[in-house]
């Protein structure tokens, strides 16, 4: 199978209002989509759409949840401009974990039937449980995919509405490599990198990998809460969900020089 494991660490760096780091090891799967009925028949561990240690549900992702992921991705591109024909699409996400999962960022490889990294789909969740999709295309040529985009969509409450992240991608044959890259008023804000070593997709790494790393989707919501007291403690701003999405809304219609039909409402 195309599919396979991504084992690594992801990384973290704040720099401002306060310097604040972190690392972790963390491993994602990468799916080929065409290929999820395989990997439910073949993994024993892992299902799709029932119950098991391991689940891959439809409905976990795209801001309307999915009835069949690659299906809904597919006509995305198509709605996009793309024709997806041949092209071959890769899912790097989490897998529930007992039940449970939260993915802060998935993100679709796609790739065309030349094998060139064409369109980059990043969908990102918070803990308001909402989904936001960042459709990007290479900016420049090169082995690495680069693109940009404005910030859109509330993540965290440490961090405002305002900015614009780069995100790379060195998809290579033995690691993938992400970065996004924050940065407002032409300063840095924050880094964000996913450094992944392949691994093959059997029975045997997947019981290792849920030995090595139990019940990692847990264990990233505690860890999201625990750095969000620590920087708490540091005195960064807390921006309450409601008022900071009215606010951002406020300042993009003033920028427009457009008075919103009706005034946003803070929650």
């Amino acid at each position: 199978m195309k599919s396979h494991i991504l084992e690594g660490k992801v990384r973290h760096r704040r720099a401002q209002p306060v310097e604040y780091s972190l690392e972790h090891d963390v491993f994602y799967f990468a799916l080929d989509l065409a290929e999820l009925g395989d990997v439910a028949r073949t993994i024993r561990l892992i299902s799709r759409n029932r119950r098991n240690v391991l689940e891959f549900r439809d409905t976990d992702h795209w801001p309307e949840p999915a009835d069949d992921i690659r299906a809904t991705l597919l006509d995305h591109l198509r709605s996009e401009g793309e024709d997806p024909t041949g092209w071959q699409t890769t899912l790097v996400t989490s897998l529930r974990v007992m039940g449970y999962v939260f993915n802060p960022a998935s993100f679709y490889l796609c790739r065309d039937a030349a094998g060139i990294l064409r369109v980059v789909v990043v969908e990102v969740h918070n803990t308001h449980l909402e989904r936001h999709l960042y459709t990007l295309r290479a900016q420049t040529d090169g082995p690495k995919f680069v693109s940009s985009m404005d910030k859109d969509f509330y993540v965290s409450p440490f961090i405002d509405m305002e900015g614009r992240y780069t995100v790379h991608v060195a998809d290579e044959p033995a690691s993938l490599r992400i970065a996004i890259n924050e940065r407002r008023d032409d300063a840095p804000v924050i880094s964000t990198s996913l450094v992944l070593a392949r691994r093959r997709l059997t029975n045997r790494t997947v019981l290792r990998m849920l030995v090595k790393h139990p019940l990692i989707t847990q264990r990233t919501m505690a860890l999201i809460h625990v750095h969000a007291w620590r920087l708490w403690r540091k005195g960064v701003r807390f921006q309450r969900h409601g008022t900071a999405v009215a606010e951002a809304a406020a300042r993009r219609a003033a920028a427009a020089d457009v008075t919103p039909a009706t005034p946003p409402v803070a929650s």
